[in-house]
């Protein structure tokens, strides 16, 4: 049982914080709700940062995930624009930056991540940038619209999802655009070779330009403004503008400070949670990027640094607070859109765990699904401009992950429905 007058406090102001929040009160807890986030804004979701809103495709008020007077007739205290700067577990009290210090019966971190930063000469030109807040997408979207104006040039360093989707906007601005990447490929540590020739010639095709198998060394620059960009195999690129997508890293200082458990960051970093989301202090839990958790399902700790992740991930630390019987284990989701093509992708396939790539539809068009196998196990699977099967996909991956095998030949055949390759009773 919670007591009414206990209190919860969640530090990040994310949308796993917001849906945290929103769950406690849904789930009947009466006691106070503190949420502390370090942003001036109201809580917001970050897959806009580099779509919708980026792109000039929707309103800034889209981003939000309530309105700001939801948080009063919620009786959630914020507390924004306010950093925390420790946390005193024995005593179970945050302090902010301001010198406040707040009382926790339970805490929940929801930190994120940053943006991982250049380590070359020029990064501090005004020309550089990042996007991983909201702040930075308002500052980007008007370059991206003076650059298309003047004809001027971004280079992105990365080809990830972050970079892709900004080339994608980019180009929509008219921008001229050149993706440095040291892999071969685009999204080479995602989908692997097979796939990254896909979304290389998708953006061909749209005018990017790009140069594997290389690094940014140098930003050149006069007056504090960005004017070309140095690579390391020697080559110099035209550039008005520089965006660093090379991804980004746990933010988990507050809770080594603290003294919990965390993971290495050779093993993709993070706070150690379980399958509960909570950490080594009984009274701490995690969630959204800041969390490694232990997943229950896939039987290894990971952290995901996807939308979905925080959208369910928040409500079920908020559920494990109040005393519920908590095992996460939803299958990592995550979903991008450029230029005519959208996707979702669920599962867990890093390179090195397949052995098989396995296609079905017209991949010519751009309508497909991919599927990832090891040993004939379904580990991940891809949707490309086909939708509503996130769910045979994902359940796909959950009798994979309990070691049920599919034919390939049956997988390929889009005659073959999905959900007669499950296992049935």
């Amino acid at each position: 049982m919670v007591d009414a007058d206990e209190t919860f406090v969640i530090v990040g102001g994310g949308l796993a914080g917001a849906k945290a929040a929103e769950t406690l009160r849904s789930e009947g807890f009466s006691g106070r709700v503190i949420l502390v986030g370090d942003e001036r804004d109201h809580p917001y979701e970050r897959p806009p940062l580099s779509k919708g809103y980026l792109s000039g495709k929707e309103e800034r008020d889209s981003v939000f995930v309530h309105e700001p007077a939801w948080y009063a007739q919620a009786d959630i205290e914020l507390h924004l624009g306010q950093p925390v700067t420790g946390i005193d577990r024995a005593h179970r009290t945050v302090r902010l930056g301001d010198g406040t210090t707040i009382h926790y019966d339970k805490l929940l971190i929801a930190t994120g991540a940053e943006p991982r930063r250049l380590d070359v000469p020029g990064t501090g030109l005004a020309g550089v940038h990042h996007l991983r807040r909201l702040c930075h997408a308002d500052r980007l979207q008007g370059v991206l619209a003076a650059l298309g104006r003047d004809n001027g040039h971004l280079i992105i360093a990365g080809a990830g999802w972050i970079g892709l989707e900004v080339a994608a906007a980019a180009r929509g601005y008219g921008a001229e655009v050149t993706v440095v990447e040291p892999a071969p490929t685009p999204l080479h540590q995602v989908i692997g070779p097979e796939l990254g020739q896909l979304f290389t010639d998708l953006h061909a095709e749209h005018g990017v330009r790009f140069r594997f198998g290389t690094r940014l060394s140098e930003i050149v620059g006069q007056d504090g403004m960005v004017l070309a960009a140095r690579t390391e195999d020697g080559d110099e690129h035209p550039a008005h503008a520089v965006l660093a997508a090379i991804g980004a890293v746990p933010r988990t200082a507050l809770a080594e400070t603290a003294g919990l458990a965390l993971v290495d960051r050779a093993h993709g970093g993070g706070i150690a949670v379980d399958a509960s989301l909570r950490t080594s202090d009984p009274d701490i839990y995690a969630a959204g990027d800041v969390a490694a958790m232990h997943h229950p399902l896939l039987g290894l700790r990971l952290r995901v640094e996807h939308w979905a992740n925080a959208l369910n991930g928040g409500p079920a630390a908020a559920r494990a607070m109040l005393g519920q019987d908590v095992s996460y284990d939803r299958i990592p989701y995550f979903f991008s859109d450029q230029y005519d093509l959208g996707m979702e992708y669920s599962g867990w396939a890093p390179p090195g765990s397949y052995d098989q790539v396995v296609l079905r539809g017209d991949v010519a068009k751009r309508q497909f699904l991919a599927f990832w196998l090891k040993e004939r196990r379904v580990l991940a699977g891809m949707n490309v401009n086909v939708w509503d099967v996130t769910a045979p996909i994902q359940d796909l991956v959950r009798a994979g992950a309990a070691g049920t095998g599919v034919d390939p030949d049956a997988l390929a055949d889009p005659g073959t429905p999905l959900t007669s390759l499950l296992p049935h009773d």
